[in-house]
């Protein structure tokens, strides 16, 4: 799934591409992608509007636009925003097509159909509940630690919840966790003022790496110009089940937690 990076590099390449552009129209070729409206409303609301500008929330994309709308988006689980400096035809997993004012397209590809897209007038019915994002100033190790303490839940299931951080997805929290050799399955509470300090520092490295190396490439993700991230070729515990730890030489291993796969060095990472 994209992630906090990989939604931040989709921004940075979009800005100087679609910011000032106004949409021509839209082709829904999976129109159950709209979530709201009426695909038949979104399509005739969103022709004509200018992109005044363009954020990530979480792993959120918010398109704002002139008359005041957000256009919103989440790639979920496989979705990958392709931009195309001419018409061109589509991907057979392509979901949506914008077309812009300068004969330039989005294409919205989507290979397992989750994706999902938002015109609403006031962004905050749909990104309202986000938790604060682990980059802002404002997200020091006392409000993390903050959010720590009223959670017994597993402390990677904490990090996942978009409501208690946002942005955060699972191979990132793996990253951090390792870099901060806390195990996955520890309760967040319980964390020492230590641990979330070493915690806060891992998750802002992580994750700023990762956008400096465009984003991890280890599924459907490309960047808008389909080339690949290269932020997997830096994980250190990320997806490299059954490799040596970098720091131990313990094989890394791959453990369930809540339907979701998680990898650890189980000497370095203790419970």
């Amino acid at each position: 799934m994209p992630e906090l990076p990989e939604v931040e590099t989709i921004k940075n390449d979009l800005l100087g591409k679609i910011v000032g552009r106004s949409f021509l129209g839209v082709t829904l070729t999976w129109p159950k992608a709209v979530r709201q409206p009426s695909p038949e409303e979104f399509k005739q609301r969103l022709k004509g509007q200018t992109v005044d500008g363009l954020m990530r929330r979480g792993k959120y994309l918010v398109f704002h636009l002139g008359s005041g709308e957000a256009l919103i988006l989440h790639l979920k689980m496989s979705g990958s925003l392709l931009w195309k400096p001419a018409p061109e035809e589509p991907a057979p997993d392509t979901r949506s097509i914008f077309h812009l004012d300068d004969g330039t397209e989005l294409h919205f590809r989507d290979r397992r159909k989750l994706g999902a897209m938002w015109l609403v007038e006031d962004k905050n019915e749909v990104i309202g509940n986000l938790g604060p994002e682990p980059l802002d100033s404002g997200f020091t190790p006392h409000a993390l630690a903050e959010r720590l303490s009223q959670r017994s839940a597993p402390i990677k299931a904490v990090l996942l919840d978009q409501t208690s951080l946002a942005g955060v997805g699972n191979m990132y929290a793996d990253e951090a966790l390792f870099a901060a050799r806390i195990h996955p399955l520890k309760r967040a509470n319980s964390l020492s003022t230590e641990e979330v300090a070493k915690l806060h520092h891992a998750l802002r490295q992580v994750l700023l790496s990762a956008i400096d190396n465009k984003g991890a490439s280890t599924d459907t993700y490309v960047r808008p110009d389909g080339q690949p991230g290269a932020a997997q070729s830096a994980f250190q515990g990320a997806h490299r089940g059954g490799q040596p730890c970098p720091a131990c030489g313990t094989p890394i291993e791959r453990i369930p937690l809540r339907n979701r796969g998680t990898y650890l060095c189980p000497k370095c990472q203790r419970n």
